[in-house]
């Protein structure tokens, strides 16, 4: 996947749990990420619900991406994901997702979705890039500004295929504290 990089722009990082005091790092990377970025609030009241887990890539001892995800019965869903500007394009989000790939098991969950808003190029990009697929059009799917959202999805190879089933609007469920 990852093509005529070199090993010195690669940046080799850890990928673990997310722990409280990760936070103020994860924040900052959010908000340098999104101009609709979630609070703080928005955080912990994902990471309360029992099938949702964060975890954190980290260089050193600095957080430079995150990935928020939960666990359904035969899919993980990306809810949300950031490399921190200044770590782009050298390898983190490939290896946060390769991670992700990792948890699939042909025996019970076998794929990954996502949404991205429809003028996120550089994220469409980067997931096509990943093997993930753009399956449908979800329309007026974001309740701040009323934009559609791609459903991406990847399928474990040798998997049976599957359809994805109608996402409702993940975020409102965390905006609304």
């Amino acid at each position: 996947m990852q093509t005529g990089r070199t090993e010195r722009e690669m940046l080799r990082v850890h990928i673990r749990w997310m722990i409280r005091r990760d936070m103020p790092e994860v924040l900052r990377t959010e908000q340098a990420s999104f101009e609709q970025p979630w609070t703080e609030e928005n955080f912990l009241h994902c990471l309360r619900q029992r099938n949702c887990i964060g975890m954190v890539a980290e260089h050193g001892d600095q957080i430079v991406g995150y990935m928020i995800y939960e666990l359904h019965k035969t899919k993980l869903h990306i809810v949300n994901l950031a490399v921190h500007p200044a770590a782009r394009r050298m390898g983190v989000g490939s290896q946060m997702v390769a991670k992700l790939i990792s948890k699939l098991s042909s025996h019970r969950r076998t794929r990954i979705t996502l949404e991205v808003r429809e003028t996120n190029l550089p994220a469409q990009l980067f997931f096509r890039g990943q093997g993930f697929l753009a399956k449908r059009v979800l329309r007026n799917y974001y309740e701040d500004t009323g934009e559609d959202a791609y459903l991406m999805q990847y399928q474990l190879p040798g998997a049976p295929v599957e359809e994805p089933e109608e996402t409702p609007n993940r975020l409102a469920q965390y905006e609304d504290l």
